[in-house]
């Protein structure tokens, strides 16, 4: 009997992969439940198991093939008895590789391993970061990125031509390099635009005052990273206080479905992550019932697994509201743009300090400017402005993010 090998579901808002790798030829013999495919999404790698034991039967998607949820991949003859997996064609036979360097191949992850196997890395050369000294993703390309004496190209999965644009003066063209782009940013342009033409996108701004704040972080931060074991940021400050908002203001945590408006009764804050491969946007969960310093926990944790490349589909499924913080590469202001469906996005910016009137005197205080980008479909022009003016109130007075108030 014929065993289907269908596209799994693949995650929120995820609906196409690309085949990566078979790990099985037709013919062979595979176990239930083993990895028999690899497929790239946007912006994780996701094995798919064997759903029985038998004979890979026939392969019906060739790697670099772009495929849907669902699609069919290949058949398994249950019970049919396949040949043996076939060995790789072994080169001539080298001096033993070191205990060390034997131990390194075998933990690389698979995603890791892939790319090494792929642009012919020799593992030797480079020098892991990761926990133990383990490769990450980081360091391959880095290594890849060397002059093309010193290392191959990252080979980059074939993705479809941009629009044909006029041909540039041959002067300036001799001094043009064309790239192609990444699967990854082919689909964070596709979704940012697809935000723009779908939702009545508009940005509201506010000022906020971070003096206590700051004075708080700095009052407390040693005896908190001394307990807890992380810094504390200003990030966790703006995750409460953006739940407080949300709270009062349930619109910005709703989506539209149709002809439905879906109200969010939880709270999965998504956290944005520039990483060098792109934007990803890890959610944290339930950031309601979360502490302060269980914020910060979870989002070293999630910067580190972006920058490895270790973040997992279920990571970025769900979330209900988005903070960007450009402020982190010096931005004053921007107009951030939604992470569809979602209906709201915080921007936070550089902490600056400027002068201010307070009580008649001019002071100079540390100012950030904050933006909120909101569907204005859901979201009315005065809750939008409400919304932030709590957030400025939760932070200009974080005593209130303590008491729930």
């Amino acid at each position: 009997m014929a065993k289907e090998i269908r596209v799994p579901a693949l995650g929120e808002s995820v609906t196409e992969a690309t085949i990566a790798k078979w790990f099985r030829k037709p013919g062979e013999a595979v176990k239930a439940d083993e990895p028999l495919v690899e497929l790239e999404t946007d912006k994780v790698t996701v094995e798919v198991p064997a759903p029985a034991s038998g004979k890979l039967a026939a392969i019906s998607a060739e790697p670099g093939t772009t495929v849907n949820v669902g699609a069919l991949l290949g058949t398994i003859e249950e019970g049919a008895a396949g040949s043996a997996p076939a060995k790789a064609a072994e080169a001539p036979k080298k001096a033993e590789a070191a205990p060390a360097a034997k131990a390194a191949e075998q933990t690389l992850s698979p995603a890791v391993r892939k790319m090494v196997e792929e642009n012919k890395v020799d593992t030797s050369a480079v020098a892991g970061t990761g926990k133990d000294g383990r490769l990450t993703k980081g360091d391959v390309i880095a290594h890849l990125e060397k002059p093309a004496a010193e290392a191959k190209p990252l080979v980059i999965p074939a993705a479809p031509a941009p629009a044909a644009r006029a041909p540039s003066a041959p002067a300036d063209a001799a001094r043009e390099e064309r790239v192609k782009m990444s699967r990854l940013r082919l689909t964070i342009a596709r979704r940012l635009k697809d935000a723009q033409n779908t939702a009545a996108m508009l940005t509201t701004f506010n000022e906020v005052d971070m003096t206590a704040t700051m004075q708080l972080r700095n009052q407390y931060k040693e005896l908190f990273e001394k307990k807890h074991g992380v810094k504390l940021g200003f990030m966790s400050f703006f995750v409460k206080a953006c739940i407080q908002a949300l709270k009062e203001i349930p619109a910005v945590n709703a989506e539209i479905d149709g002809d439905d408006i879906v109200y969010k009764n939880f709270y999965n804050i998504g956290v944005a992550v520039g990483t060098d491969k792109g934007l990803v946007v890890p959610v944290l969960r339930d950031a309601d019932l979360l502490s302060l310093a269980g914020i910060e926990k979870t989002i070293a944790e999630y910067g580190k697994r972006a920058r490895d490349g270790n973040l997992q589909i279920t990571d970025m499924q769900g979330g209900t509201f988005t903070i960007s913080n450009g402020g982190v590469y010096g931005s004053l202001m921007s107009t951030p743009i939604l992470n569809a469906p979602q209906s709201g996005i915080l921007g936070m910016h550089k902490i600056q300090e400027r002068p201010m009137a307070i009580n008649g005197q001019v002071v100079i205080r540390p100012m950030m400017y904050l933006a909120l980008s909101y569907d204005h479909r859901i979201v009315d022009g005065k809750e939008a402005v409400t919304f932030l003016v709590r957030i400025k109130e939760n932070l200009e007075d974080p005593q209130r993010i303590i008491l729930d108030l």
